[in-house]
């Protein structure tokens, strides 16, 4: 853990905000924040991985068209 430091808050619009120095940035466009007791807790939020995301989906439920697959023509790759 590294050693507490002070930063500077500061208004953005109707919101505070705090400046995060650069060795303490977060990955990624967004961050969870909460309270724990006192204390006010920023973590950066995990990207879900492709499989995460594909099992999250509910199954596709309809019928597809069938579509022609002809063998591939053959390629006279002599010719110039």
């Amino acid at each position: 853990m590294t050693q507490p430091r002070t930063v500077r808050l500061f208004k953005n619009g109707r919101n505070q905000a705090v400046r995060i120095p650069r060795d303490l940035e977060l990955p990624g466009e967004e961050a969870l924040i909460y309270r724990d007791g006192s204390r006010l807790v920023l973590e950066a939020t995990a990207r879900p991985s492709l499989r995460q995301l594909l099992a999250s989906w509910e199954p596709i439920d309809l019928s597809w068209p069938e579509i022609a697959d002809p063998p591939a023509e053959p390629v006279d790759l002599t010719e110039a």
